[in-house]
């Protein structure tokens, strides 16, 4: 300690902080005399080898510098940020015996912020520690007392305690202390008991309390009793929490001048100190990944101690101060030895930086000696560039390779684009010889692909011959609709269906197949229309009465409401996609493949579906037709109706986006809908429906459709098929200028409830008969076999049972009989199923429960 002057040291993010508290200057114009508290920070220069001085800060207290004192320092984290910043614990001396105690924060600005302040009648002298919040924790007249940022005021723990071992964060307790105290043993415990007590031998006992949680932790965790006696000061290494168990590492160093390793309170190495009175123990992770134990002794004196070997790796004499830090940035933990040396006021004057490996600087040492000659760096670079340019060699060869694999793969994928066409073409295609490529091929050498090719071709074409209604195509906006219309027989075979547009031209590396946005537009005869993504239908209002007995009526019934619904609508098979892209080729030709799953209705009245691809024809697509005007959609007023083709309506219903709102009015009726929709938005009705009109207002809202359905003078469901969001939020902005303050719109996200409910009643009530006559056919088996066998014993059962009981013979034959009767029990109860059978089974409950729960989402959504 220098005179006139005190100083503290303190690492921080590679840096060493300097604080330094000045003799008292008398100010003018001030009230009293100023103090001034100043921070240096250092950073070690790789060049010169040497600490040098980065920044500094200031910071004035009032008082004499006899009357103020740094009492301790540590990094902390501040709980406002979560950032770990420095803090130092200041003393100042006020009249009537009170102590002033102020806790100061550092910023990265060198800015000093005073985080709290408390008063005390007597000094800090024992067992200070600094943590998080920041808090401070103390002990005095054996007890302990604590203040943090938070609260501001002081508290007590209700532990009685010697001293302070260590304070530190644990995983789900916070902030634990570990402390000595006299050894207490529950009163029920008897005199022998006492006797052989680990803390009743030695007179103390370690303990831990949480803080935080106010919760007591057993100090057997961190070490034994028998060691409070002899501990001067640990370190915890590892801390941790596994299966609700605290597993602790701890080091420590004892009066008898031993340094000993405890794991989980037990003692797993110890090492015999080179000096004694061992007062402080810190540790530091070299660069090789080695864990050293740094020991500080009252005398000045610190070694160094391996962990895995246990045997001490250095020691030094007149050390003044030991930091443990990345000083120099290589990503590892290095130890700065601070040495004393009267010849200079500098605290950085002499020092010895090492991590015992590669790092080793002194501050006695000149370093320019040891700077190389030209020769040497001549030859250090031509090896640098030598290795260099391997790796760039290296590289380079990898990227050929990867450039190599990425071209074989687009060529794979483009000769499949073109048996897929071929295939759905009905034309032979023959596939390139694998070997040229350097591939290997994955046919079969005794397989022959143009047969596998034309068998599939076979299978195709097994459908009837003129099963497209209609092929028709719509240009909106810059949207590509291609509509197709099925036959109503085949319809009414299909589920699942999707398009797929395949360009004929021969590209080499673009993919023929062009990305769609598939939908089914159903037009009942309502002309309401409703856009999905999938064959959904609409349950009729009455439902079918549940009929176990009779499969051959449960399964007309079936094919008769299905015959039904498909009647009542009339679907259009729909795929979008992007305009723009297919007129850079100024003219193009498409094929237009239809995916489906074709359904076969069992004996058993449930579907088998085979997946089948088919042609639907091609469409010719050229800009010279667009810019003619030759496949716009044309929607012209005719008399106060809107003319346009079925096919220009599902056009426009395809790139739309649909949206139904509830509205509702509790103090007048929804009449002003009506004249909003034929006034303010210039629609007007289609000629095949009423009820869906079309917008003709010139700007945005050109071309949406809207849907007015009013099922009370109070409440209607609106129905819109907008481009986008953006007109969506101008209609409703419009509505809600002609409807009242009071009037509610909801929207509806998937549809009606009600019809949603009827869905999900008939998809339950779907899986009860799949269930039930799944299983219906193993239960007739087992009943027959049963009757047989009771056919079989049928003279037994018919006898009474007193004419078995009156001889041995017939006890003998009635006891068979009971036997044979378990028998049969057990065998109907533990039926067998065949593996294929119940694959089966499982496969249709599982679609039919799918399906229902798709409805359940749909109508939790609504």
């Amino acid at each position: 300690m220098i005179l006139g002057e005190q100083e503290q040291l303190l690492s921080y993010n590679g840096e060493v902080l300097i604080f330094q508290l000045s003799k008292t200057k008398h100010v003018e114009g001030a009230a009293g005399k100023i103090t001034k508290l100043s921070v240096r920070r250092m950073v070690f220069d790789r060049d010169t080898k040497l600490f040098i001085q980065k920044s500094s800060g200031l910071f004035s207290m009032h008082g004499n510098h006899l009357e103020i004192e740094m009492i301790c320092c540590s990094c902390t984290t501040d709980c406002r940020s979560g950032i770990i910043l420095p803090c130092i614990l200041m003393k100042k001396k006020k009249r009537k015996n009170v102590l002033k105690y102020l806790l100061l924060l550092l910023h990265s600005s060198n800015q000093f912020e005073q985080s709290f302040h408390f008063k005390l009648d007597y000094e800090l002298k024992e067992d200070i520690r600094l943590f998080t919040g920041p808090s401070v924790l103390w002990r005095h007249a054996n007890k302990l007392y604590y203040i943090s940022s938070d609260a501001c005021t002081i508290l007590s723990a209700p532990v009685q305690l010697s001293s302070i071992v260590w304070a530190g964060e644990i995983e789900d307790e916070g902030v634990v202390v570990l402390g000595i105290r006299t050894a207490c043993l529950p009163e029920s415990e008897d005199e022998q008991e006492f006797s052989t007590s680990d803390g009743a031998i030695w007179g103390n006992e370690f303990f831990g309390y949480a803080i935080e949680t106010h919760k007591m932790i057993t100090g057997t965790c961190f070490m034994p009793h028998a060691y409070s006696r002899v501990v001067s000061s640990i370190c915890v290494c590892k801390k941790e929490v596994l299966k609700k168990q605290l597993r602790i590492s701890v080091v420590a160093v004892t009066h008898k001048n031993q340094l000993i390793f405890f794991q989980d309170g037990l003692p797993r190495g110890v090492c015999e100190l080179p000096c004694e009175k061992p007062c402080s123990i810190k540790t530091a992770v070299t660069s090789s990944n080695d864990l050293l134990f740094i020991v500080s002794f009252a005398s000045g004196n610190t070694c160094a101690i391996w962990r895995d070997s246990f045997q001490v790796a250095s020691k030094w004499q007149k050390v003044k101060s030991v930091l443990v830090d990345d000083f120099i940035g290589s990503g590892t933990e290095q130890m700065l030895l601070l040495f004393k040396d009267d010849s200079s006021t500098d605290v950085l004057s002499t020092f010895r930086l090492t991590d015992f490996g590669e790092i080793n600087y002194a501050s006695d040492i000149n370093y320019k000696d040891d700077v190389p000659t030209a020769e040497g760096f001549q030859e250090n670079g031509l090896l640098t560039i030598q290795a260099l340019e391997t790796r760039l060699q290296a590289g380079y060869t990898s990227i050929r390779e990867l450039q190599h694999h990425l071209r074989l793969k687009k060529k794979v994928i483009l000769e499949s684009c073109r048996a897929l066409t071929d295939l759905v073409q009905e034309r032979s295609h023959i596939p390139p010889t694998a070997k040229k490529e350097g591939l290997v091929s994955l046919w079969d050498d005794t397989e022959n692909p143009l047969h596998s090719l034309n068998k599939e071709a076979s299978l195709i074409s097994k459908v009837p011959e003129h099963f497209i209604e209609k092929l028709w195509q719509r240009v909106v906006g810059d949207r590509l609709v291609v509509g197709v219309e099925l036959t109503e027989p085949f319809n009414l075979s299909l589920g699942d269906v999707s398009l797929s547009l395949v360009m004929d031209q021969d590209f080499t590396l673009i993919s023929p197949i062009i990305e769609c946005q598939n939908k089914i537009i159903t037009l009942n005869k309502a002309f309401s229309a409703l856009a999905i993504s999938s064959c959904q239908i609409e349950p009729p209002p009455k439902k079918m009465k549940l009929d176990f007995h009779s499969k051959s009526d449960l399964k007309k019934e079936l094919h008769k409401r299905s015959l039904k619904i498909q009647l009542d609508g009339a679907k259009t098979f729909i795929a979008v996609t992007s305009l723009s892209p297919l007129l850079a080729f100024h003219s193009v030709r498409c094929t237009v493949l239809l995916h489906a799953k074709k359904q076969k209705h069992q004996s058993d009245s449930l579907q088998k579906s085979k997946k089948i691809t088919l042609l639907c024809g091609k469409i010719l697509l050229s800009l010279e037709d667009i810019s003619h005007g030759k496949y716009s959609v044309k929607m012209l007023r005719d008399n106060g109706y809107c003319a346009g083709s079925l096919e220009d309506i599902l056009a426009v219903l395809a790139v739309s986006i649909r949206f139904s709102f509830q509205i509702v009015s509790s103090d007048c009726t929804l009449a002003p809908v009506n004249s909003w929709l034929l006034g303010e938005m210039e629609c007007t009705p289609f000629k095949e429906c009423h009820d869906n009109l079309f917008c003709h207002k010139v700007g945005n809202l050109h071309g949406t459709v809207l849907n007015w359905t009013l099922k009370t003078p109070f409440e209607g469901v609106l129905t819109l098929f907008c481009r986008n969001l953006t007109v969506l939020f101008q209609c409703l902005h419009s509505l809600t200028r002609v409807l009242r303050p009071s009037s509610d719109i909801k929207l509806l996200r998937s549809g009606s409830k009600d019809i949603l409910t009827d869905q999900l009643a008939l998809a339950l009530e779907k899986e009860v008969l799949i269930s039930r006559n799944c299983f219906s056919s193993k239960e007739n088996k087992s009943e027959n076999s049963l009757t047989l066998a009771n056919e079989t014993g049928k003279k037994i059962g018919d006898a009474p049972v007193a004419s078995f009981l009156d001889s041995e013979e017939g006890v003998q034959q009635f006891r068979k009989k009971l036997q044979n009767e378990r028998e049969e029990s057990v065998l109907s109860m533990n039926q067998t199923m065949n593996g294929a059978l119940y694959q089966e089974i499982a496969l249709k409950i599982a679609e039919a429960q799918l399906h229902s729960d798709m409805i359940v989402w749909r109508l939790s959504k609504s």
